[in-house]
């Protein structure tokens, strides 16, 4: 089923809806568990996030069904998969993701059963509930940029010349790419923790992830701005999770309670990807003739010079007593945390210069190679038709 100008198939928009619903339910259930505690599996977030998982898997596995079994010979946009069945790309790696997550659900509630509650995080059901939300979040992006190319490949056969319109694609690959931003953010959380801003670690773990992924929106993505187009909607959405979550009454059901909590407990304020994304948006059209790896290096380096010289002074703002209020909303401190943890004491994890100094040469070679996966990976999803 084909989209018409100016739209999308709605299995894209089913989909898109699904990875936001797995989004959305992802901070809540990190909210519910550092404001409630886990009191039982048919929590709001849990609903949220399954809800997403089905509604990709079902959406999906009709269009397979569709395209296999009332539809006259194989489209040419599409994988076959046994001979039998066909369908897009994105869509079988939503299904295999729909599958990962509720099978995950009936064993996450037995392995709570058996070994405790939050006994711990890495656990094998949420191993495998986190390779469904990849898998998901994965097939949305690349269900996104097939629409994309090949709303480009009609423009091109068709067009005597002129501007390329833009379309509602290259909006939805941005709108998904900051999906899969905040995503890794979320994932990588414990390693850039406010109080951990003034450690070599923190700009080691941004190094490795943030750069591939922001890279590769800007060389995927058919906008201007695309790695700026994606670090907004990152940014949006921790900043309404950040707003929102803080409106709503609650209080902890699970010992031990180490700080008083009256009100759900939100992520912190997003990360300022904003910066650097520019730079890159700004850069890639002036050496994008150049050889890959010294492009890798160039937006590597721009990456971590705007990131450390944004993030480091900025966290000085977050520990003082200037952020607490309800924009930047810095008391979201969870009820399991000591009150005289660095968090509640406003203070930073301290390390010697010597130790930092390393970490950002490490840093700066790991934000080399993630831009070089990006651009690779940006190159490939700009190619998908399928």
């Amino acid at each position: 089923m084909r989209a018409t100008a100016g739209t999308i198939p709605w299995q894209l928009a089913a989909v898109v809806f699904a990875a936001t619903s797995v989004i959305v339910g992802l901070i809540w259930d990190i909210s519910w568990h550092m404001t409630i505690g886990r009191d039982t599996f048919w929590t709001p977030a849990h609903l949220a996030i399954y809800t997403g998982g089905a509604v990709a898997g079902l959406a999906c596995g009709f269009e397979v069904l569709r395209r296999s079994f009332f539809t006259s010979g194989a489209p040419a946009d599409g994988v076959t998969v046994w001979r039998l069945f066909h369908g897009p790309l994105g869509g079988w790696l939503c299904i295999w993701g729909a599958v990962a997550m509720l099978t995950s659900a009936p064993f996450d509630d037995w392995w709570h059963a058996a070994y405790g509650l939050d006994v711990k995080i890495i656990s094998p059901p949420h191993a495998l509930l986190a390779l469904g939300f990849v898998t998901i979040l994965g097939g949305a992006l690349i269900m996104a940029v097939a629409v994309q190319g090949r709303e480009a490949d009609r423009h091109d056969a068709s067009a005597a010349g002129g501007a390329e319109p833009a379309g509602i694609a290259p909006y939805v690959v941005a709108y998904t790419g900051g999906l899969v931003l905040a995503m890794l953010s979320i994932f990588t959380t414990e390693y850039h923790d406010r109080e951990a801003m003034h450690l070599g670690s923190f700009y080691v773990v941004s190094s490795l992830v943030f750069p591939f992924a922001m890279v590769a929106a800007a060389r995927s993505t058919r906008l201007r701005y695309g790695a700026t187009a994606t670090a907004a909607v990152y940014t949006l959405v921790m900043c309404v999770q950040l707003w929102l979550l803080p409106l709503f009454e609650g209080s902890p059901k699970l010992g031990p309670i180490r700080t008083a909590v009256t009100h759900m407990v939100s992520l912190d304020f997003p990360l300022l990807l904003l910066l650097p994304a520019i730079g890159i948006d700004l850069l890639m059209p002036r050496i994008r003739e150049r050889g890959a790896w010294l492009q890798a290096a160039l937006l590597g380096v721009l990456f971590l010079m705007v990131h450390a010289a944004t993030q480091w002074p900025f966290a000085n703002f977050l520990v003082s007593d200037a952020s607490r209020n309800w924009f930047f909303n810095t008391d979201n401190i969870p009820y399991q945390m000591p009150p005289d943890w660095l968090r509640p004491m406003r203070r930073f994890a301290i390390e010697s210069a010597t130790q930092t100094v390393r970490a950002f040469g490490v840093a700066l070679v790991l934000a080399v190679l993630s831009a070089r996966a990006g651009l690779g990976w940006g190159r490939w999803l700009r190619s998908v038709r399928r």
